[in-house]
This record gives C-alpha cells, sequence and structure tokens, in this order.
C-alpha cells in the first residue's frame, strides 16, 4: 500500500493536532502516512500522495511553519506528474475574502505543479466547528483510497 505524505500548516496547533488524528485513522485504516510540520522540499518530492492540513493565518497567509516550504515548492516548482493530492483548510469565515486563504494557496500551487485533485479544498469554518478533527478524518477516510492510489 502506498503511502500519503501529510503537510501541516499549524499556527496554534489545531491543524497539527488535526493532521495527527488524520494520521492516526489512516494507519488504522491499513495506509502508511506521515505528518510534516518542518518539512523540507524533498520530502514533498519523495511523497507517493500529498495531503495538505492547513489553518489560515493573517489576511489569508499561509502558517509560519509552511511559509518557507510554500516559497520553496513555488521557487523550485517540482513538478508533481499526476501525483494525488487533496488540501483540508481550516478557517474563520468572519475573515471574509481571506478565509481558508492558506488552504486556497496550497490547491492552486498544487495545481499549478501539475498535481492531481482528488476532491474540491475541504473547509472547515471555525465558527461552525469546534473540532474540525471531526469533520476532517471522515473526509480524508472518504478519499483515502483515490488519494493513495
Amino acid at each position: 500500500m502506498s503511502s500519503i505524505s501529510i503537510f501541516a500548516g499549524s499556527v496554534y496547533g489545531n491543524a497539527q493536532h488535526v493532521a495527527e488524528e488524520v494520521q492516526t485513522m489512516l494507519e488504522t485504516e491499513g495506509y502508511e502516512s506521515e505528518v510534516f510540520t518542518d518539512p523540507e522540499t524533498s520530502d514533498f518530492v519523495d511523497a507517493h500522495a500529498v495531503l495538505v492540513i492547513t489553518s489560515t493565518t493573517g489576511q489569508g497567509d499561509i502558517p509560519p511553519n509552511l511559509e518557507l516550504f510554500f516559497s520553496d515548492l513555488q521557487d523550485s516548482f517540482p513538478l508533481m506528474n499526476g501525483k494525488s493530492f487533496a488540501v483540508a483548510a481550516l478557517g474563520d469565515s468572519s475573515y471574509g475574502e481571506s478565509y481558508c486563504g492558506g488552504g486556497r494557496q496550497f490547491f492552486e500551487l498544487l495545481s499549478e505543479l501539475q498535481g492531481k485533485p482528488i476532491a474540491e479544498m475541504f473547509e472547515v469554518d471555525a465558527i461552525e466547528t469546534l473540532s474540525p478533527e471531526d469533520e476532517v478524518v471522515p473526509w480524508v477516510k472518504s478519499i483515502a483510497e483515490a488519494l493513495s492510489s
């Protein structure tokens, strides 16, 4: 079975917690997975399938722990050549246009890198959901087979 690399962008640890819960579920379901909170470009290039779980900070920005990684991907532009990916974005809709901006930036970049999106970006609104893992874990479970193939 193939491995799913989870790239977690978190400011206060919420998205990282969600990523760890997803990893636990994936391993229970028989998938190999690894969570990256301070990834290198090589972690991305070596990934069989990419799952980004990220919050948004500032005015729709990527969390600080993934800023350099995102910038490195933009600069080196390692083509995914149809590699599967999915993005779960955590945000707060009261921020208007910047809602889920970190996830949106990743979804757009992975598409530009010629990745194959398995699903539309999954948005979790903090106004409606206190425990984002309760929504993200079942969503990832529903796409895991397609993501890993």
